[in-house]
């Protein structure tokens, strides 16, 4: 017999390491949608065309991030199947998030379009080369029912990071003491986002450790060659993942409070603007960036930490349960919070706001590292965690994609008016209910979806130890 299993405590370097990645992964579109703003305003890009670019690329990284699973979790390597990809992705993303941006405003804006067209389509090639084995490789780097909760709570404090300074890239761009223009300013830092993202994005590829390669059997062979026999292998794969219920209810789960967080997530700052601050840019300044910032500080370093003790104590249901309706109750209380009377207020509800993603993202990685090991019991080889992580965030992008078409739609039916310096007092109203209703809504359904989710660390246990067996491990 071999010893082929993951080693159940993860050491702190490989925690850091992977958590480096996940910063990584929520600094390219943090930076990606500050930056985006400027194509409208700087760059004069047409609204049209500037929806093209956001939209064309979405699909085709929606297609990608499925297939990049599907190598990753059949590619044999005396390097592994993860890190090489990690590795080579981190590499290439972060020298293309710079080469993106170097837009300058004498162009035509048929040549920036395309310009920015291509290089998008690169970037996210990078992109997707790199995030979907990270992800697989969370999945595998433990085996055990609470250690895979401290792994996944780690790396989305880490993450958090990203948050905490993204707003402050809208201060700086705009700072004219800091770069003589908006275009300068967004060539500039997207060379500095790149070279963090670079440097911070390969530390998983040469920290983290796989699962050793012994134990996976039955694998496809990746090649040009059996290309159409490939795609039929990607096709029964993700069959068989939509069969597998406990999957498709995290799933749903995820899209219903991801989409509805997302559906209104501008909504606070135009609430702030024109509500606590009658429509003046000016005198609301900084605090829709202290805003965001200080969410994100309590996600990191208060929220993330409960959700994992509630999970390890109560379990992971009851964990998204419990975090999930508290959400709602944050989402409630912003009502009185917004006072143009006491601005400082707006900050009471963050605590509880920030249990909704802060336990969303936590909960869901551990739990669908579970469902792996369930996958592997009913179809046996080979694991599939890259095509399960792919599918998770392409259901993660699918539901921010239709936010930002929602979210414009809602906007509009409330009579919302972004060239106007003063709102209606009616749309004033109907923005704030918008604000509470739609994500108090999607949550409670979200807790509805995952009321009957019975994959417990009961299951969860016999399942391991089910695996054990059949592997021959010791």
């Amino acid at each position: 017999m071999t010893n082929t299993s993951t080693t159940a405590k993860v050491p702190l370097l490989q925690k850091i390491a992977f958590g480096s990645g996940h910063l990584v992964n929520n600094l390219f579109p943090g930076s990606l949608g500050v930056f985006s703003f400027f194509l409208l305003t700087t760059y004069g890009m047409d609204p049209v065309w500037a929806g093209l670019l956001g939209g064309i690329p979405r699909i085709y990284d929606a297609i990608t991030d499925p297939i990049m699973g599907y190598i990753s979790d059949n590619t044999t390597s005396k390097w592994g199947r993860r890190r090489p990809y990690i590795f080579i992705g981190a590499i290439t993303s972060g020298l293309l998030f710079a080469a993106l941006w170097q837009l300058h405003t004498e162009n035509s804006q048929i040549y920036n379009f395309w310009y920015f067209m291509i290089f998008s389509l690169l970037f996210l090639t990078g992109n997707t080369i790199y995030s979907t084995p990270l992800i697989g490789l969370g999945y595998e780097m433990t085996s055990d029912y609470r250690e895979r909760t401290r792994l996944m709570g780690f790396s989305q404090t880490v993450s958090q990071i990203a948050w905490m300074l993204v707003p402050w890239l809208w201060v700086i761009i705009a700072d004219p003491d800091l770069f003589p223009n908006q275009a300068v300013a967004i060539r500039s830092l997207s060379i500095w986002v790149g070279v963090a993202c670079l440097a911070l994005g390969i530390m998983p590829a040469i920290f983290c450790r796989e699962i050793n390669q012994e134990a996976l059997s039955n694998r496809d062979s990746i090649t040009l060659k059996n290309l159409i026999q490939n795609m039929k292998g990607l096709w029964r794969s993700m069959k068989l993942i939509f069969k597998n219920v406990p999957f498709v209810r995290l799933c749903m789960a995820t899209f219903l409070v991801f989409n509805g967080f997302q559906l209104v997530a501008s909504f606070s700052f135009f609430i702030i603007v024109y509500y606590l601050f009658n429509g003046s840019f000016e005198n609301a300044g900084h605090w829709p960036a202290w805003f965001s910032t200080i969410s994100a500080v309590f996600t990191a370093f208060l929220i993330i930490p409960v959700v994992t003790w509630m999970s390890n104590g109560w379990g992971k249901r009851n964990a998204f349960l419990v975090s999930t309706g508290i959400s709602v109750v944050g989402y409630i209380l912003k009502w009185w919070a917004f006072d143009a009377e006491n601005i400082w207020l707006m900050f009471v509800p963050i605590p509880l706001l920030s249990f909704g993603l802060g336990g969303l993202f936590t909960l869901m990685m551990s739990m669908t590292a579970d469902v792996c090991d369930l996958d592997e019991l009913v179809n046996g080889m080979p694991r599939k965690e890259g095509t399960y992580g792919a599918i998770y965030w392409w259901m993660v992008k699918l539901g921010q994609g239709l936010a930002l078409v929602l979210g414009g739609l809602v906007l509009k039916f409330i009579g919302f008016d972004g060239g106007a310096a003063v709102q209606s007092p009616e749309t004033i109203v109907n923005l704030r209910l918008a604000d509470i209703i739609i994500p108090s809504l999607t949550a409670v359904l979200a807790i509805v979806v995952m009321w009957n989710y019975d994959l417990n660390e009961e299951k969860a246990h016999q399942i391991k130890a089910e695996l054990v067996k059949r592997r021959g491990e010791l």
